[in-house]
């Protein structure tokens, strides 16, 4: 179970790192790439983004790396396959990363079984609250995938208690309203907020949106139990190449 896996890797770390790729930007062999960088780096899981027309939670980077994908013809399937091929060759947990038409479209059923045999661990999906979810959740539950929900600081606790009855394997929180890629002011606020998160579940916490570099890791060692870094990276990759994402990484411990 993904919860055990984070579990155990706490035992030995005081944070764990989290990174998200667009898959098929710049290209599928990039991705490649920038998954065998991240792993090599010593990143402890890592979404795996479908690329989708609309990428509402998204800032303009990651927008961007979805749009230029779909613009080169990657399709679903070939990102499913994507994520097969790196769940055999490494080691660590992958979750797809999406939006809810993504699902519709191919089968809910369809995507969680798929997703199960091609060794991926989870999903997180924005979009798809757990009360307009339910034939995801029985999917899901059928072939042992966790369904990765969202909290955020406009979440009552009310709300938050009943997301985690439905959630498994860990809770995104994201550090604040908005979309991906924009500033986050890392302070006593964030962290009476990450306090209420924390009493409303006992499954392992992530926090994202707006983790740029080593100062907001330090920050949040020892008030959440994973930080996600996505557009970051992308910012790095664009700048510097592919060769620079695993010093990144490797810079953020």
């Amino acid at each position: 179970m993904l919860k055990d896996y984070l579990n155990k890797q706490k035992e030995s770390k005081d944070i764990l790192l989290m990174t998200h790729i667009v898959i098929g930007y710049p290209s599928l062999d990039a991705s490649y790439e920038i998954v065998k960088a991240m792993v090599e780096a010593g990143v402890d899981l890592m979404e795996l983004q479908i690329p989708f027309s609309e990428p509402i939670a998204d800032g303009p980077v990651i927008l961007k790396a979805n749009q230029e994908s779909l613009a080169r013809g990657v399709s679903v399937q070939q990102c499913i396959d994507f994520g097969g091929r790196v769940a055999r060759e490494f080691k660590i947990p992958f979750l797809f990363m999406t939006y809810y038409n993504i699902l519709f479209k191919y089968g809910v059923s369809r995507f969680a079984q798929t997703t199960a045999l091609k060794g991926l661990r989870g999903a997180i999906v924005p979009d798809l609250p757990p009360e307009e979810g339910a034939d995801y959740l029985q999917a899901m539950a059928e072939h042992q995938l966790a369904p990765i929900f969202i909290y955020a600081p406009t979440t009552d606790t009310v709300r938050m208690q009943m997301i985690a009855q439905h959630a498994r394997g860990f809770i995104y929180c994201v550090a604040r309203k908005g979309v991906t890629g924009q500033q986050t002011d890392f302070s006593r606020d964030l962290e009476s907020y990450l306090d209420r998160c924390r009493r409303a579940t006992d499954l392992p916490l992530a926090l994202g949106f707006g983790v740029e570099d080593k100062s907001d890791i330090d920050f949040l060692t020892g008030k959440v139990d994973i930080a996600v870094i996505g557009t970051q990276t992308i910012r790095i990759m664009d700048a510097h190449g592919v060769a620079a994402v695993g010093e990144f990484i490797r810079g953020l411990r």
